[in-house]
């Protein structure tokens, strides 16, 4: 079975033409079968009796109509095989057991050893076997051939020729969009088949003249290649979409990793590998092994791990060469790349799994199974090796079998470790405290942090993607466990725990407490009750008062009940020391831009441009004063004027106000925003009530746009009024406006004074600086 629809059987020798229904045929065909699978005379043997018999029973034959259907419906295929391992285990008495311990035996299981490996160097040649021409469907395998290639691909293979066939059409497929060359290393089989690789154009084989084994064999082919970048593949694997070109952006864009590899998958679909651990006695777990949900938030994320299985990895070939390649003496076969990927380690470099990259691995094919015959015997004696040479690591780097998951499968033991708490993954296009949770996250992440993240609604979107790219796991909806379940088994992992908002902190504080003894820290990302009291004071409802007193009475709890309190600005820090004389404040810097001094062309027209998420009550209130009250003024003395309302989530009375020199632009894109930015003339941030520090404000006087805002949102900025006007009537407001759209010194003058302003006081470094020291204390 296929787990890719696209992906075609290895061919089989009947031909359909003659109609040839003899059972020399039908020998043929299975012998080929288990050539390609097991490469076993007497697998062939026991397979053409068992076939045999099968089909000719009442069963097959009763059983057809029934299986034309399962082919074209895998999802009811699926559930039917559910269904009867459920019976099975209701009539023996274990579906009690395997309900409650299925998520720990799908996801982590005791390693066995990816068959990445070839026999031993052969003294006695093995047998032949004849295979007559099969017809194939398809087309004919050829490969470019780059004078200058970034990437070698180089498949060790040992006959098994249909296996090998398989793996190339794959690549021919799925190609890197890299100039790349294909190597296959025939380590010297003897196998007649082998005529069918030389006749593929522009293949690189190399024919041995001698058996070396795996281990030799690919340490010799490294030293043929041309390119940049070795990705050692396999013959058994079959690659997907993008498997190559994630492995390499992964190399590319961060030059503190040394080695990375792919996601293995069985041809079922289950997982077999996403990434690999190893125990302080140099035993190994393949994690997420037999998981029938390979792409759980769990796998989806990249990660260090202590290892990756050697089917599908890919490294610089100048280091590949500096250490060696695999050290022989783990020939002929395991424990040399779980041994690589230690010393790539040692090196300075990091090992990291790429899930983006996955490979289906027909797992067995290369040298079957069995651990007490043939090379499988070797990962005995070189387990044992392993604990010999790197026993002071695996001592001070990794963990007894079997315990601390949650770090482990990341290569986590000396990291520190910390789960962040939030309403929903962050969508930073869409409101600003998403962009200043994420901020928060990349600041622990550049600092070496380990970082979990629970979205209180567990929605898996595709924002998780934007998230799961910078290396956190997010628990999500994929997870079979609530937050009671998984904070009791891994909350002793943690060394910090971070809470965002009120409501979501009065509901995991308990559990937190009485699970972990971590470190916890509160980020409110405003004063919520302060946000209430100002919108009744200016809305007048009685409710909106009720409910900022009940806020307050929340907020001023829950302040002591955390090791550390983070607020967006010194007014807030104050007001919480004030209020809770118990709790532990911080200001910190609120967001954070990359610098850029640079000076911003004065920008034509007369284009007003407010930016705001219209699901947050402030930016409601905010766009019908300015439409309503401070545009007639503008208007009256400059009549062509433009406004923008540009944001998510408009709500009707928002949407209402759009009209032909009003533009209600709903959802904008990170691109369009920054075109929107580029094109107006003036920010206009007319806030009457709200809390914190004003995302829209600072981005603006990022962009170089001068601004108008008021008391409101210029709040908890140091120096903003040196270099933005603030005003808190509709006329002041209009005037200040009019001045920014007719007088281009003024303009080019708040421009640089706004963007020094930012690239001074926010940038990613200090913002970081001053997250751990509060983290810390």
């Amino acid at each position: 079975m296929s787990f890719s629809p696209d992906n075609p059987d290895i061919p089989t020798s009947e031909d359909k033409k003659t109609g040839s229904s003899s059972l020399q045929d039908e020998l043929t065909r299975l012998r080929l079968r288990a050539t390609a699978f097991e490469q076993s005379e007497a697998t062939v043997e026991a397979l053409q009796r068992q076939i045999q018999a099968y089909e000719n029973s009442t069963f097959w034959r009763l059983t057809g109509p029934a299986r034309k259907v399962l082919e074209h419906s895998p999802r009811l295929k699926h559930l039917l095989r559910e269904s009867a391992r459920s019976c099975r285990g209701l009539v023996s008495g274990q579906l009690p057991d395997r309900l409650r311990h299925s998520w720990r035996t799908r996801t982590t299981k005791p390693l066995r050893e990816e068959e990445t490996t070839q026999p031993e160097a052969q003294t006695t040649r093995q047998s032949k076997r004849t295979f007559r021409p099969v017809k194939e469907d398809h087309p004919p395998l050829r490969f470019p051939r780059h004078a200058f290639p970034v990437l070698s691909i180089v498949i060790p293979s040992y006959g098994q020729v249909p296996v090998t066939l398989q793996c190339l059409r794959s690549i021919m497929r799925h190609p890197p969009s890299y100039p790349y060359e294909v190597i296959v290393a025939e380590d010297a089989s003897g196998d007649p088949a082998v005529a069918a690789l030389r006749a593929i154009e522009g293949l690189v084989l190399i024919e041995r003249s001698e058996n070396l084994g795996f281990l030799k064999n690919c340490n010799e082919a490294a030293k043929a290649v041309s390119g940049t970048w070795l990705h050692l593949l396999n013959n058994d694997t079959e690659v997907l979409r993008g498997t190559f070109d994630a492995l390499l952006s992964r190399l590319q864009t961060d030059e503190s990793i040394g080695l990375t590899g792919s996601k293995l998958l069985y041809p079922d679909g289950r997982l077999q590998e996403a990434g690999g651990i190893i125990w302080n006695d140099a035993s190994g777990w393949n994690f997420g092994r037999n998981d029938p949900y390979p792409d759980r938030a769990a796998y989806s994320y990249p990660r260090d791990v202590d290892y990756i299985s050697g089917a599908s990895i890919m490294l610089r070939r100048d280091l590949f060469a500096s250490l060696d390649g695999f050290d022989e003496a783990f020939a002929p076969a395991y424990y040399e790349d779980t041994d690589l990927a230690f010393r790539i380690r040692k090196s300075g470099l990091r090992v990291v799994f790429e899930p983006a990259s996955a490979v289906i691995h027909h797992e067995g094919v290369s040298h079957g199974t069995d651990e007490t015959s043939g090379v499988k015997a070797y990962q005995v004696r070189n387990r044992q090796l392993m604990l010999d040479r790197w026993r002071d690591a695996l001592q001070a780097q990794h963990f007894p079998p079997a315990t601390h998951f949650l770090r482990a499968a990341s290569h986590a033991r000396d990291r520190k470790t910390i789960l962040i708490i939030d309403h929903y993954v962050p969508e930073p296009d869409r409101d600003a405290g998403s962009r200043t949770t994420m901020d928060v996250i990349r600041a622990l992440i550049h600092a070496g942090w380990l970082v979990k993240f629970w979205p209180e609604n567990r929605q898996r979107n595709h924002y998780s993607l934007a998230l799961e790219r910078l290396g956190v796991e997010i628990i999500d909806e994929t997870n079979p466990y609530d937050f009671p379940s998984w904070v009791a088994e891994n909350g002793p992992d943690f060394d910090h725990v971070m809470i965002m908002r009120p409501t979501i902190a009065r509901a995991f504080l308990p559990d937190v407490v009485l699970n972990t003894d971590a470190h916890r820290s509160y980020y409110g990302h405003d004063i919520h009750f302060l946000r209430l009291e100002r919108e009744a004071e200016v809305t007048k409802d009685r409710q909106t008062r009720e409910d900022a007193l009940t806020m307050r009475r929340l907020e001023t709890w829950l302040w002591p009940q955390f090791h550390a309190v983070l607020y967006l600005s010194r007014y807030e820090a104050d007001l919480v020391r004030e209020l809770a004389p118990n709790a532990q404040p911080h200001a910190i810097v609120p967001f954070c831009f990359t610098p850029d001094r640079s000076a911003r062309p004065v920008t034509s027209g007369k284009t007003i441009l407010f930016v705001g998420g219209f699901g947050h009550p402030p930016n409601v209130d905010a766009a019908l004063w300015l439409v309503r009250e401070i545009m007639p003024l503008v208007r009256q003395r400059v009549p062509d004027v433009r406004l923008i309302l540009a944001g998510s989530k408009p709500a009707a009375e928002v949407r209402a106000l759009a009209s032909s020199n009003v533009t209600v632009t709903g959802f904008v894109s990170d691109e369009e925003l920054a075109r929107l930015y580029a094109t107006s003339r003036v920010a206009a941030v007319p806030l009457r009530f709200g809390a914190g520090v004003k995302h829209k404000v600072l981005e603006a006087l990022h962009q170089g746009l001068p601004l108008v805002t008021t008391p409101v949102g210029a709040e908890g900025i140091a120096g903003l009024e040196d270099v933005a006007a603030i005003a808190e009537t509709a006329a002041l407001f209009a005037d200040a406006l009019l001045a920014l759209l007719k007088n281009d010194a003024l303009w080019r003058e708040r421009s640089d004074a706004g963007k020094e302003l930012i690239s001074a006081g926010y940038s990613p470094e200090r913002f970081g600086e001053e997250l751990l020291g509060a983290l810390k204390k």
